[in-house]
């Protein structure tokens, strides 16, 4: 029997619970369908997991380190079995709370894999959801007004590097590592493959970054990527760029065995596992979309400023439009599409003010354009910088390396960017953020008292070394 609702979303990932909620609050009949976990990508193979296991390697080497603090450590050992326990249980607590969730808002989840179809018996417009349902039993059937499709995405995978789980990995299987290898070569040099290589370097694996492009994290700014360079290679990561793995030559034999072409040479790369860190694909495949008028366009469902598809009754959210795959900026879309179904008229999101994170040892966090960016759209730039380590806080916690950056535009004091790398910036991000969306300008932040010791120092500061009117500088 046909079971009919307000709303279906397909995925219960972080766009499609945060829907469900807002769609629950407003009032409207709600439907949720999920093949896996509730959570989805970033709380069970993505932001939680790799950020637990990044905290457990942060505390492992400030325990190394734990003598220039004047703290006397014997025989610290990583319990890497100890450390996978550890993750596992916040997701699990994590986990628990979206089911309340679900439950509170007396929201329907149905477990399984679902379709759209095409115009049926059901209804005359395309969107009617078939549900292969996890327990074997028969299909159920679910009959939208709206739907809403937030399937996420996967890790890309280069051809002629089939992932095995064990000498080749994505990062989905590397979070299910029983142990460590000594030894590491990481392809891709984006957020994920330097929060990899930040991570395995401190739990103190040999590591080995060999990114395509000429400089890696290609979408950060030019001076931060420069310190970050800095900071990995201090640990011991060795980074190589302008380099195109060859596929046809790896060798998988106790461990593995891979060429590159650097500026047309070729060169040898060995370690005991491969991670493949090159992006991530949109899942668009086997959810019936070719049952619909939407739009599949670079790999990813087409949509417009309210998250519409051609088929206007159906709205698409998250990794799976493609643009800034991160997991706050799939919730604001999943709250954006509910609003506009019920008529709430929300605004659009400005995607220029959304903050981005790097979660590495140092951190690095950003919102709006990079200082090329912003030349290349033809601002008059005026920047301001200014350092870690003169502001006492970071003395404090022994993490002086990093900086704050502000670019301006020199004609009307717009702010254009902030770009920030050091010690817990991925914390004090949303200061710039709020900036950004209430069009403050330098001279704002520089008049907002930041207390003292703080980090947040270092904004303050930078906003004032926008004039030149930095205090400690």
């Amino acid at each position: 029997m046909a079971k009919e609702y307000d709303i279906a979303i397909l995925g219960g990932g972080t766009g499609g619970y945060v829907a469900a909620i807002r769609a629950s609050q407003l009032g409207l009949k709600v439907a949720m369908v999920e093949k896996g976990d509730l959570g989805g990508t970033c709380l069970h193979r993505g932001c939680i997991p790799s950020k637990s296991l990044l905290r457990s390697a942060e505390v492992f080497k400030q325990t190394q380190d734990a003598l220039s603090y004047g703290v006397e450590t014997e025989n610290t050992k990583l319990n890497f079995v100890k450390v996978q326990e550890r993750k596992q249980k916040i997701i699990d607590q994590l986990h628990q709370g979206v089911q309340g969730l679900m439950k509170k808002g007396k929201i329907d989840v149905f477990e399984g894999h679902g379709r759209i179809l095409g115009p049926s018996i059901f209804s005359p417009t395309a969107g009617t959801i078939s549900v292969e349902m996890n327990n074997g039993e028969e299909n159920e059937m679910i009959v939208p007004k709206n739907v809403i499709v937030a399937t996420g995405s996967k890790p890309k995978i280069l051809p002629g590097l089939e992932v095995d789980g064990d000498t080749v990995m994505t990062s989905d299987e590397a979070l299910q590592m029983e142990s460590l290898p000594n030894s590491i070569a990481i392809v891709g040099g984006g957020v994920i493959g330097i929060e990899w290589a930040s991570m395995l370097a401190d739990f103190g694996v040999d590591v080995t970054v060999i990114e395509f492009m000429d400089q890696i994290l290609p979408t950060e700014d030019h001076d931060v990527v420069k310190e970050a360079e800095k900071a990995l290679k201090q640990k011991g990561i060795k980074i190589v760029t302008s380099a195109k793995v060859l596929p046809d030559t790896l060798e998988k034999s106790d461990g593995i065995k891979i060429d590159a072409d650097i500026n047309g040479e070729n060169q040898t790369f060995e370690a005991d596992r491969m991670l493949v860190s090159v992006g991530r694909a949109p899942i668009v495949d086997n959810i019936g979309l070719e049952n619909t008028d939407i739009v599949v366009e670079n790999g990813a469902i087409k949509v417009n400023q309210n998250c519409q598809t051609k088929e206007s009754h159906i709205y698409a959210i998250g990794d799976v439009i493609g643009g800034m795959q991160l997991a706050h900026v799939a919730s604001h879309e999943g709250i954006l599409a509910v609003e506009h179904i019920a008529n709430e008229n929300p605004e659009p999101i400005n995607y220029n003010h959304v903050a981005s994170c790097i979660y590495s040892n140092p951190e690095m966090a950003s919102v709006g354009l990079t200082e090329n960016q912003a030349k290349e759209q033809g601002y008059n730039v005026k920047v301001g910088k200014f350092p870690f380590q003169a502001v006492g806080k970071a003395l404090v916690h022994g993490e002086k390396e990093g900086f704050a950056k502000i670019i301006t535009n020199e004609d009307n004091e717009d702010l254009l960017g902030v770009h920030m790398i050091g010690p817990h910036v991925t914390d004090m991000i949303s200061e710039a953020g709020l900036a950004m969306v209430l069009d403050a300008t330098a001279w704002e932040i520089g008049e907002t008292i930041h207390p003292h010791p703080t980090l947040s120092e270092v904004l303050g500061e930078a906003a004032l070394a926008v004039d030149g009117k930095q205090i400690h500088g």
